[in-house]
């Protein structure tokens, strides 16, 4: 957003430069990115002076050139070569003198320099208006009419002005502050200074010979729409004050009536609109929307398809404007305009969003209404410019003012208690400095108590909701820069929050994949709906689909992160990066009974070889089991304890298991279904495992617990088992774990086996067991004696068969 800074100081007493109140608009949140200077003529018109041509003779030895001495002032007379066909004796001029640089209307800037021309010396220029940036013409040079001194400054002759410009980078929440009233309302909070409101004072309604009724059908949409004619205007070029206004912020001028509004919207960060009134069928204005499908051409001359959701401002019998967004053809200010009917209104957020996406139409008018306005200035800014109308383009005011205004949008009112105003500042403001700062920022204090107060918010602080928010209020007037770090920086909360840091806890297992050889990606969260349509797959709730659709590839929010991670596989593979070992923290999406909800996941992806191919170890093809360990890993720094594990059948999955405690489902693991990777023309394996992170961290144990070292020695036994096929390894597990809690410690599996000597439909489990007892030496009797629960648990829970 771009401000003038002299524009600024039309309303507020401003002794610092520009450059000092960007450093002050910065420390109140309005960051200033850029300041620039800004001149109504490139150059400033430096280096050129009003002279008098004091003799014109022709040259010797041009046909076309003249041969001049010019008075500039002082004892200087110059003399000058012109070729220029009307120049003569007697004339005022503008002369560029000598080390004076010059801007043409077009092509390059150039530095006049003493030369001799055909034999005759020339010490400056005599200036046509192109020559110099004035205009267009270069039929001859100026001929001026004025009695100035020679060698005044031309600058000062054509009233050059210099500003600067502040480069303000407006976050979304601070849509008070998109205008130059805005801005100053800041200035005024941190510098303890009045504001000179523009006066509309001498508002008053001429005659009433041109009434326009209105009526607004959709109140939602408008909750509150004025509006007031004004007769017999002159539609004509601007006056150089207020071209020049908008000019500094970038603004093209177009005629008066048009630029009023322009300056309206900039100044008071109302947006407004100018409709030729007789072109206003039925004299009537209806506020409503129009059926969807129907068709508007607007002020670009392009047809645009209407949803049921644009509001439109129309006559009696068709629309002229999409309101808050864009003029209409047949609602433009032209020359033969000689009434007008002016629109100032409060239109929903929401609704103008919605239409300046779906017609993607970005105007200085939609910027404000879906960020919000202040629904109370609409009769005000009327006034401001049916008078600015009168004083540059004539006419009479010829209506009263229609305000429609059924349910007036009330103040918010907050209360504020000290010690948590005290709490997140991290320091204490004497009371009646935080009371003075709330008021300069128009927030009024209602109600006083002795440990907290009630504040009165108006609407056009749409970012002012809740006790934190005055509490920012305050610190960013305050100054951030005046909160004294104390030796130990901390910070509190107005709500309790848990000890533990989910983002602490993510470094940290991130911190572990690392070492294990993953790298962590980040991958868009929107994602491909043919992904999931093409395979008819269904996910927890529906869809959630993007209205403004930057592409159909990302159109909806994923409901799972293996697509945009094998997007990442697909990529490396094609580069001939074929062994990866990737992880993503991400969220995924949904909607669910008319909710949108979030899901924080933990995704793997391992594809390629175990290692990079070297002379000590043979290559080796990553596994499920390489997968499976990864995991594993993952869930004991988790602290996942009582983990139930089966095989699934999952739509996304060759095969795989899903991991779960009591009603909980952690997460799933397995190999990528092949028909899924030929859609990304993946032609190797990929092993994807998806966990939830939320349940990660509600197990994460973030307290250190110390044990004595166990001073009696472990013991293992091994143990080979047949059984039936699909008998799995945490099947075993359980009944081990729940035949001997108390010395089995540990159990692996160091050998599975299907094949010869073994009968179909079996396979051998080679299992190994570590014993201890913590507080003896376990005797050979203990050991038989626990193995023999074991097998014969084996036998009657599982049908095992032991091999010995």
């Amino acid at each position: 957003m771009t401000i003038s800074y002299n524009w600024l100081k039309e309303y507020i007493d401003i002794p610092e430069s520009a450059e000092e109140i960007g450093k002050v608009l910065t420390s109140t949140g309005l960051e200033v990115e850029k300041v620039e200077e800004h001149e109504t003529v490139k150059g400033g018109l430096r280096g050129l002076v009003i002279g008098t041509v004091v003799t014109c003779a022709k040259h010797p030895n041009a046909d076309k050139l003249s041969v001049t001495t010019v008075d500039v002032g002082g004892d200087r007379v110059l003399p000058i070569v012109c070729g220029a066909p009307n120049v003569a004796a007697g004339q005022r001029v503008v002369v560029a003198v000598p080390g004076a640089t010059v801007y043409p209307t077009k092509g390059e800037p150039f530095t006049i320099k003493n030369a001799k021309i055909r034999g005759e010396q020339s010490e400056g220029m005599i200036c046509a208006e192109d020559e110099i940036g004035l205009g267009e013409s270069h039929a001859g040079i100026m001929v001026l009419d004025t009695t100035v001194a020679n060698g005044t400054p031309a600058a000062q002759y054509f009233n050059i002005q210099s500003d600067y410009i502040l480069e303000i980078g407006l976050t979304p929440n601070r849509a008070d502050a998109a205008s130059h009233i805005g801005v100053v309302r800041d200035i005024r909070a941190s510098k303890n200074r009045d504001i000179k409101y523009p006066s509309v004072e001498a508002f008053k309604v001429d005659n009433q010979p041109l009434p326009i009724a209105v009526e607004v059908e959709n109140k939602e949409a408008c909750p509150r729409y004025s509006g007031i004619t004004v007769s017999g205007i002159t539609v004509k070029e601007s006056p150089e004050w207020l071209k020049n206004r908008l000019l500094s912020i970038g603004l093209t001028p177009i005629n008066n009536i048009v630029d009023i509004t322009n300056f309206i919207c900039h100044e008071l960060g109302q947006p407004m609109h100018a409709f030729d009134a007789d072109q206003i069928t039925g004299k009537k204005v209806i506020v409503k929307t129009l059926p969807a499908g129907s068709k508007f051409t607007t002020l670009d001359n392009k047809e645009r398809t209407l949803l049921a959701t644009d509001l439109m401002i129309c006559n009696a019998e068709e629309g002229m404007c999409i309101a808050g967004v864009f003029g209409g053809t047949k609602s433009g200010i032209t020359e033969a305009t000689k009434n007008i009917f002016l629109e100032s209104a409060y239109f929903s957020a929401d609704y103008v969003r919605k239409t300046s996406l779906h017609h993607q139409l970005k105007t200085d008018a939609s910027f404000r209404f879906e960020r919000g306005t202040d629904p109370n200035i609409t009769v005000y800014a009327l006034k401001r410019a049916a008078l600015l109308v009168k004083e540059i383009a004539g006419g009479q005011i010829s209506s009263d003012i229609v305000d429609i205004y059924p349910a007036k949008i009330e103040n918010r009112t907050i209360e504020v208690k000290d010690k948590n105003v005290n709490r997140l500042i991290g320091k204490v403001i004497p009371r009646e400095e935080i009371f003075a700062i709330l008021e300069r920022l128009d927030i009024k204090i209602i109600d006083k108590k002795d440990d907290q107060f009630t504040v009165s918010v108006p609407p056009y602080r749409v970012d002012v909701l809740q006790e934190a928010d005055i509490t920012e209020e305050i610190l960013r007037i305050y100054g951030f820069n005046n909160i004294e770090l104390a030796d130990t920086a901390s910070t509190d909360y107005l709500a309790e929050f848990p000890v533990k840091s989910i983002d602490k806890f993510k470094r940290s297992i991130g911190e572990l994949l690392t070492g294990n050889g993953f790298y962590e990606i980040w991958t868009n969260s929107l994602t491909n709906q043919a992904y999931q349509q093409k395979h008819k797959l269904t996910f927890k709730g529906e869809p959630v689909e993007i209205l403004n659709k930057l592409s159909e590839e990302q159109g909806i929010m994923r409901q799972t992160l293996l697509f945009t991670g094998l997007e990442v596989c697909a990529y490396n593979i094609n580069r001939k990066q074929k062994d990866l070992k990737l992880y993503e923290f991400g969220k995924i999406y949904y909607k669910d009974g008319g909710q949108y909800k979030e899901e924080e996941r933990l995704a793997f992806y391992l594809t390629g070889n175990v290692e990079t191919e070297n002379w000590r170890h043979k290559t080796q093809s990553v596994t499920y089991y390489d997968l499976a360990q990864q995991v594993q890993q993952v869930l004991i720094k988790c602290g996942v304890t009582n983990l139930k594990q089966e095989t699934i059948n999952d739509q996304l999955l060759e095969y795989g298991a899903k991991l779960s405690r009591g009603n909980e489902e952690i997460g799933k693991l397995g190999k990528v279904k092949p028909v899924l990777l030929k859609d990304f023309g993946v032609k190797q394996e990929i092993f994807y495992a998806e966990l939830n992170t939320s349940l990660l961290f509600q197990s994460a144990n973030p307290k250190l617990v110390i044990k004595e070292v166990v001073k009696f020695p472990e013991v293992r036994r091994d143990l080979s088992l047949v059984l039936d096929k699909q008998v799995n390894f945490s099947e075993i597990s359980n009944v081990v774990h729940t035949t001997e809690k108390r010395l089995i410690k540990n159990i692996i599996a160091f050998d599975v086996y299907e094949g010869e000597n073994i009968p179909q439909g079996k396979k051998a489990y080679a299992l190994g067991f570590t014993l201890l007892d913590e507080t003896k030496t376990l005797t050979d009797d203990e050991i038989d004696k626990t193995m023999n629960r074991l097998m014969k648990a084996f036998e009657e829970k599982l049908g095992a068969v032991i091999r010995k």
